[in-house]
């Protein structure tokens, strides 16, 4: 290596510069031109001038670079969809709980204590209830599976339609057929139905971790995603990002709550009226109920059904009970727990659902509506004042 200059000293010691014997000159001027131009300010030295973004090879490089990059990012979504959809479970569930983190943050309770606080309340109420509730449910589902031919062959003889419908569709033979495997079928059921739970298992422990993650940066991850847009455009994103934060938050929050009420109700009809299985068939209609419009619905056809093994006054009345339920639900619940945070149509709301579940299975169907009030808001706020501009074609 040849001699080096004073000016060297201000390179990286840990660098070895280039000053071999057959060094061109321009490399060694420009060596000595770089250790003249760093400062405090700028160590790395000043900005050069800006590429011409109007050339016709910055023009076709960004263009293939938009299409590469368009195409690798549609790879990796569609390899990681799962994990992708995992996370986008933990920050929906985390939006959910900053109304209530936010809360107790605002009346001088630390950030990362309010989360934990939280979190005990939802996982103790969680615990309370599989404590209070476990057994009777496990033994209902087991008599639920068990004594479904009989339970088909006593309204079969009761009511001579129902009879017609389960000769026409086999019902009966696919019952038996359900219940009635042999060992080696079991035995592989028994395994799937093991790895089914525990898939379960470790995407709730997944989600349980990055929600309690993301809520606790909640703030940091919401300043750094403002961060990305221009400072002249910052503004305007911080009020529509919050809007969309309120609407998802309003909707994840207030659906949980809206269930858990409309399960509660349902235990307390079944029950009073000596409906079989009430326990099994109010966590089914909590369930079914985080799917809007839908999901109630078809518990309700379920339990409808299972109410005429009671007697038919008791199936009508039952059917009576979930259309006032429906009712409650859309015109008291909704608008006193969620207030005006989700306005979503109801025309809009079933085409989600429906499109959610047909991609992406149950968890498709729950994420459909907040992720449809975000993108009706940006329709709102962005292309429907840009369209409407006079001159716009």
């Amino acid at each position: 290596m040849g001699d080096t200059t004073g000016d060297d000293a201000q390179h990286s010691e840990w660098v070895g510069q280039p000053h071999p014997g057959d060094e061109h000159e321009t490399i060694s001027a420009a060596e000595q031109h770089a250790a003249k131009m760093t400062s405090d300010r700028h160590p790395l030295g000043r900005p050069g001038r800006k590429f011409d973004r109007r050339s016709p090879f910055m023009i076709g490089l960004t263009g293939a670079a938009g299409v590469l990059v368009t195409v690798g990012a549609v790879q990796v979504v569609l390899a990681a969809h799962q994990a992708l959809l995992l996370v986008v479970a933990a920050l929906l569930l985390a939006i959910g709980m900053e109304p209530a983190v936010s809360w107790l943050a605002r009346h001088g309770v630390r950030r990362g204590f309010a989360v934990t606080l939280v979190y005990v309340v939802v996982l103790a109420g969680l615990a309370a209830f599989l404590w209070a509730a476990i057994v009777p449910l496990i033994d209902q589902g087991q008599a639920l599976v068990h004594h479904g031919p009989d339970t088909l062959r006593h309204l079969e003889d009761r009511y001579p339609l129902i009879k017609q419908a389960a000769d026409r569709f086999h019902l009966e033979q696919k019952l038996q057929q359900a219940t009635g495997a042999d060992f080696g079928k079991l035995s592989q059921g028994l395994l799937g139905a093991g790895k089914v739970v525990f898939g379960a298992v470790t995407a709730t422990v997944i989600v349980g971790v990055l929600t309690a993650y993301f809520s606790a940066n909640f703030p940091a991850l919401r300043t750094n995603l403002y961060r990305l847009f221009p400072h002249d455009r910052r503004p305007r994103a911080i009020l529509i990002g919050d809007a969309i934060f309120a609407k998802v938050g309003g909707y994840v929050l207030g659906n949980l709550l809206i269930s858990v009420i409309t399960g509660v109700l349902t235990f307390v009809w079944l029950a009073a009226f000596g409906v079989p299985f009430p326990l099994v068939l109010a966590v089914l209609v909590a369930v079914l109920d985080l799917i809007p419009l839908i999901g109630s619905t078809l518990a309700g056809i379920a339990i409808a059904l299972v109410a005429l093994t009671v007697s038919l006054p008791v199936s009508l009345a039952t059917v009576v009970f979930f259309v006032l339920l429906r009712w409650l639900e859309d015109y008291l619940l909704v608008p006193r727990v969620m207030g005006r945070t989700v306005q979503v149509p109801a025309v809009l709301t079933v085409v989600s659902v429906l499109i959610g579940g047909s991609i992406l299975g149950v968890l498709g169907a729950l994420l459909a509506i907040p992720i449809a009030a975000g993108v009706l808001l940006l329709i709102q706020e962005l292309l429907f004042p840009r369209l409407d501009k006079p001159g716009t074609g």
